[in-house]
Formats: structure tokens, sequence, C-alpha cells
């Protein structure tokens, strides 16, 4: 059995200690591809290193997040466009809107999403789109942009039902993590209604560790108990989940 998990920071600090050990161990676990999201400019070159180091399983993106989205966010944009002409990653991302922490440069994020989708169009590479309290404004970008055909995946969705029913028709699939294991989740429910052909595996290492390890550092590995908890809210196998999702995301992101 092969997963996949769409979403790891395994780059950052939280793994400074034993970060190829937990590499090693998720690759035991049958987690044979984790993919790396970019923040910005400052954690880059540790994102590439690892990636560089591991790269047989360890695949990286080049985006902008939102929450680093500040008045200079033409300079991060600008290197973004560097980084994307030296590299060749496997999608544009993590970006999106965040208005959890701070809605005072809400425009600029906007207008650095935007700027993103067209970087995705221009390379041909899917989103890693991260939509915090602000789904709804993500949503309407994307129907304003309609014509670049974009699509991706909404990374550890915030949504309901009908959104999520809208995105996967527009040809974006939905990241389900470590949130589905939780008592009373909103996303249990999406899962249980959503098609398995729409659903992506992710944890958001080192954030948001599912039953049994909430509260603790998160890693790859764990991405077992995220698909079994998809496997018991939609009465099929584990091995079911692993197949569907995992080719899945081989398609998206173009990696073997």
């Amino acid at each position: 059995m092969v997963l996949i998990d769409t979403h790891t920071h395994l780059y950052l600090e939280p793994f400074d200690n034993d970060r190829n050990e937990v590499i090693e161990r998720s690759i035991n676990y049958g987690i044979n591809k984790m993919l790396l999201p970019d923040i910005d400019n400052k954690t880059r070159h540790r994102m590439l290193a690892v990636s560089q180091q591991f790269k047989e399983h360890c695949f990286y993106m080049i985006g902008l997040h939102p929450t680093s989205v500040k008045k200079n966010y033409q300079d991060e944009l600008n290197l973004v466009k560097i980084a994307l002409q030296q590299t060749s990653p496997c999608a544009i991302g993590e970006c999106g809107l965040d208005y959890y922490w701070d809605k005072t440069f809400a425009k600029e994020q906007k207008d650095a999403l935007v700027e993103q989708f067209y970087l995705a169009h221009q390379y041909r590479l899917p989103l890693v789109i991260h939509s915090r309290k602000s789904l709804d404004d993500v949503i309407q970008l994307l129907k304003t942009h309609k014509n670049l055909n974009l699509t991706g995946v909404f990374h550890c969705y915030p949504g309901g039902i009908n959104e999520a029913k809208f995105l996967f028709e527009q040809g974006f699939y939905i990241g389900v993590g470590g949130v589905v294991t939780y008592k009373n989740a909103l996303l249990a429910e999406v899962v249980k209604y959503l098609p398995l052909e729409a659903i992506l595996l992710e944890t958001d290492a080192p954030f948001l560790s599912p039953v049994p390890y909430r509260g603790k550092r998160n890693e790859s590995a764990y991405l077992y108990y995220i698909a079994q908890k998809i496997a018991e809210l939609k009465n099929i196998s584990i091995e079911e989940v692993a197949n569907v999702t995992t080719q899945q995301a081989y398609q998206l992101f173009k990696i073997q």
C-alpha cells in the first residue's frame, strides 16, 4: 500500500533534530512521496535542500504563502518568478488567502493570488490553495479567472459540502488532513458526501496532527490515520483509499 502526503512542511525547524528519521519512518510506513509547499524566500532554501537530499521521495512547490504577503509582496513574487525559471516544481503554492490572523493586507493577498493564478497557467502547474476564513473570496477569484482553466487542490479544506461539490466540478481536489479525525468535524461530513475521486491526502506537518496524536507534532507517517478515517467514513478498505488518492496525486502533480 502506497500513500502520498500532498502537503507537509518537513523542512521547518520542528524537524531540525530528527528530520532524516522522520522521513525514513514515513517511507517505511508506505508514504513513499511527500510534497513540500513553499512559504516564502526566507525558508525556500531549506525546502529545496530537503527535496534535493531526498529527491526520490520529496517534491517541492514554488509559491508565496498568504501570511507572507506584506507591502513588499511584489519583491517576494519576483523571487517566486526567478525560482520558477531556475527550478522544476510540482505545483504553484502554497498560495491563497488567510483572514484568520490579520486582514490588513487582504487586497494585497488577492493581488498576489491572482498573479499566482497566471503563473500556474503559464507553467501549466496545479495550484495548492490555502483558504483560511476566506473560502468565499477565493472561489470568487476563481470564477473571475475561469478562462485560465486552473486546477489543483484546496489544502486543509475548510468549507462545506456545497462549496466542495462546486470546486470538484471546476477541476479542484479537496485536501483532507488530520482535522477529519476530530470530533464533530464538518470535514467528516464533506468526506462522506464526496466521491473518493475528489480527495487527496495530506498532513500539513508539523501542524494539525490526527487523532491519536492531536496536540503533538505532526509528521507524514501519520497520514495512515487520515486514510484509515476516510475508509471508515466511506465504509471502504484503506487499500482502496490509498490506491485512488495516490493515483490522483500522481496525475495532478505529475510525479512518479
